[in-house]
């Protein structure tokens, strides 16, 4: 039991006299200032670029509304015209001028479309070499 106490004080005194020295101290309080720093500069980094990202995309947003309401005041501007009045006239109430005579065509028949159809396939594509060809000599 002696033996222990004694064990016991003689650590007891290493560690005053060898560990817990001021220098020692200084280093560990140096080393955990350090430590909390550069972690609360990286989070301030990475606050700061989540921000960032925010900020981009709302200034996008902000730029395609922008553009959104530029091209629907074109587009209230041209609805108003007389333009377009006089256009949308002449395509759903069948108006016309004083002196015009208005021809409504007919649908196609089957065997128009049937010819259409013929023509279609009839075309073929052209391959590079006759589409250079007549590029040169067209």
């Amino acid at each position: 039991m002696q033996k222990l106490k004694i064990k016991f004080r003689q650590l007891r005194y290493k560690l005053k006299t060898e560990l817990l020295t001021f220098s020692h101290l200084a280093v560990v309080i140096l080393l955990i200032l350090f430590v909390w720093w550069t972690s609360s500069s990286i989070s301030a980094l990475n606050r700061n670029w989540t921000l960032q990202q925010r900020l981009s995309e709302r200034q996008v947003e902000k730029m395609r509304l922008e553009i959104e309401v530029e091209t629907l005041k074109l587009e209230q501007e041209y609805l108003k015209s007389a333009e377009y009045q006089e256009y949308m006239a002449r395509a759903k109430q069948n108006r016309m001028f004083p002196g015009e005579t208005m021809v409504i065509l007919p649908q196609n028949s089957q065997a128009a479309k049937d010819k259409a159809k013929e023509y279609q396939s009839e075309t073929r594509e052209k391959s590079n070499f006759e589409l250079w060809l007549d590029f040169w000599f067209s």
